[in-house]
């Protein structure tokens, strides 16, 4: 042979894959290397042979006619992955290849021959098996699963296969689905998804979203869902990402009863702010507990405050009450007391604590749920309406005396001297005291409307003066005080006369009443834009600042320098419902031995 063929056969020899070659039209095996032997379980005997003669194992494969075919046409053959089957020892043994079939021309063109040039692909065969055995698996667990499963060609994002769960979920049907491009089948999804599997196929990583809202055409109807999902990769056996799998929940009811939840704890979070209720949860085994803000202002203390803090700010003489009361709520499951407590800035506060004990599975105290309420204002009402009882059964007794004596005394003057000129006295004294009494039960009715919402307004248009003159002649005539008026005289007002007469009165009989060492009052008219404003003045002994901002609650008395004064605390506070329903506004400007200012408005129309 000629140098060239040599060197061609010590290459092919070399190759550690199989060659051979096949001459001729009765395809004789001209070349067989190493490799190829091997492969096919025999030895250098063959030769020479004929390929059907020296390879029986292949009868009925495919190997014989594709050499013949290449040899005819002299079109180059390519195979992938195909398995060629022989007899090795015994055994029965199947390879797979992937090969060419290549013809072989002499100088002048003419095809002599057929070379193979192969490559053993076994094991990359069989790790593909089984890479489809597991798909094939995975595919059944898949149309199995309880949960939304759609597997998604990678290459093409054809839809291969999609459980019943996940039809229910998007609302279609399998022949919508399958073998389809999936954003085909669910188009309203692509704006928002198309970018997360695009980003799981170029880095690999899958993406996990909780409860992420989606507007879902479903069954041809509109729906707003909420779905716990993951775009999963899913590798093929070569390592390359073949396709993704998205499992997805629909948590929509889930998301609403927690919402539900969320809002119910939420409406009872605002109802315990509104009320400005704190909480408290207290360990009964490590006796820690855990207080909300408010809790811990109506206690004057920071946030973390610890227990023995919140203890030390009770006062000494109610400390055994709440003690004891922690003891009984170990015994009925309920907590109960009201107590003192003392700020750190020395002030003196009351606060009611309700709570419910939790047990534990051998009925063993664990925890006190329960609220606080600073009950200070309360506890300051109680005691005014205590007083104001006492106060109003002295105000009407000390009359109701009077009238008695006057009609006792009467009755024995008619008896022994009925033309006594002493009748008509104790007739006025008598009316007098039923003149004060009539005041005293008008102030409470007045409260009663009011606290009903039942006073009403007459209103018609006066002259403001006109009115202040007369509404104040009992001053006048008593003659102990001097009563200026200034201003715009000739104002006119729309309002109810009887009501703003009630209130100047009111102001005079408080200045004549608490400023007792001057005698002189000055009442003013003046316009303020749309506005008629009249204020009393008096230059008596001042009221002390810290209670000016209690003047026109219910019940309050002013009482200075231990000086005791008739009345029931009423007045001023009728006053103000009176002008708050004119649409006005009250106020007053006092200084201590300087004297007060009293003033109210009311709209012009």
């Amino acid at each position: 042979m000629e140098p060239t063929e040599n060197f061609f056969r010590s290459i092919i020899e070399a190759s550690p894959f199989p060659v051979y070659m096949c001459m001729g039209p009765d395809k004789l095996i001209a070349i067989a290397n190493d490799a190829t032997l091997k492969a096919w379980g025999k030895d250098k005997s063959i030769i020479g042979k004929p390929f059907d003669e020296a390879l029986p194992d292949l009868q009925g494969q495919p190997f014989s006619s594709l050499i013949s075919e290449v040899y005819r046409t002299g079109e180059t053959y390519h195979g992938n992955n195909a398995p060629a089957e022989f007899i090795i020892n015994g055994k029965r043994q199947i390879n797979y290849y992937k090969f060419t079939y290549q013809a072989v021309r002499n100088s002048r063109g003419k095809i002599v021959g057929v070379i193979c040039f192969s490559t053993d692909v076994t094991e990359i065969e069989h790790a593909r098996q089984a890479m489809e055995e597991s798909r094939h698996t995975l595919y059944n667990m898949v149309r199995q699963a309880p949960v939304g499963i759609c597997i998604i060609n990678s290459d093409n994002l054809v839809i291969e296969v999609v459980n019943d769960s996940y039809l229910e979920l998007v609302g279609r049907k399998r022949v919508e689905m399958e073998n389809r491009g999936v954003w085909e089948a669910i188009p309203e999804t692509a704006e928002l998804y198309a970018p997360v599997m695009d980003n799981v196929i170029e880095t690999g990583q899958p993406i996990t979203a909780k409860e992420h809202k989606l507007l879902l055409v479903r069954n041809g109807v509109p729906e707003m869902v909420f779905i716990d999902f993951v775009y999963e990769p899913v590798k093929g056996f070569d390592g390359e990402i073949s396709a993704i799998m998205v499992i997805a929940i629909d948590v929509t009811e889930k998301v609403f009863a927690r919402r539900k939840i969320e809002e119910a704890e939420e409406r009872a979070r605002l109802a315990v702010e509104a009320a400005e209720i704190g909480t408290f949860d207290l360990d009964l085994v490590t006796e820690e507990i855990l207080t909300s803000e408010r809790f811990n202002i109506i206690f004057g203390v920071g946030r973390d405050a610890p227990r023995d803090l919140f203890l030390k700010a009770l006062h000494p003489d109610d400390l055994e009450l709440r003690n004891n009361a922690h003891k009984t709520a170990l015994t009925t499951g309920k907590l109960f007391y009201e107590a003192r407590i003392i700020w750190p800035n020395g002030s003196l506060r009351w606060i009611r604590a309700q709570g419910k004990v939790y047990y534990g599975s051998i009925n063993k105290p664990l925890r006190i749920l329960g609220t606080l309420l600073d009950i200070t204002e309360f506890k300051h009402l109680q005691q005014q309406k205590d007083d104001f009882i006492s106060v109003a059964s002295h105000e009407l007794k000390t009359p109701m005396t009077s009238i008695k004596a006057s009609m006792q005394l009467l009755d024995r003057l008619i008896k022994v001297d009925p033309s006594s000129d002493k009748i008509p006295q104790f007739i006025n004294r008598g009316n007098s005291s039923l003149n004060k009494m009539q005041q005293l039960v008008d102030s409470l009715l007045n409260v009663s409307k009011i606290t009903a919402g039942q006073l009403a307004l007459h209103k018609t248009h006066f002259l403001a003066a006109q009115m202040i003159n007369e509404c104040c002649d009992h001053v006048r005539l008593a003659g102990t005080h001097e009563l200026e008026l200034t201003g715009d005289t000739d104002l006119e007002l729309y309002a109810d006369r009887q009501r703003i007469d009630q209130v100047v009165v009111n102001f005079v009989n408080n200045a004549v009443k608490y400023a007792p060492d001057s005698n002189r009052i000055v009442i003013n008219i003046s316009k303020q834009d749309n506005m008629a404003k009249i204020s009393v003045q008096d230059f008596g002994r001042g009221i002390p600042p810290e209670n000016i901002p209690h003047l026109f609650e219910r019940y309050y008395r002013v009482d200075t320098s231990g000086i005791q004064y008739s009345g029931l605390g009423l007045g001023l506070y009728i006053s103000a419902e009176i002008i708050e329903l004119h649409g006005g506004e009250m106020g007053v400007e006092s200084e201590v031995d300087k004297g007060s200012t009293f003033w109210f408005t009311i709209p012009l129309n």
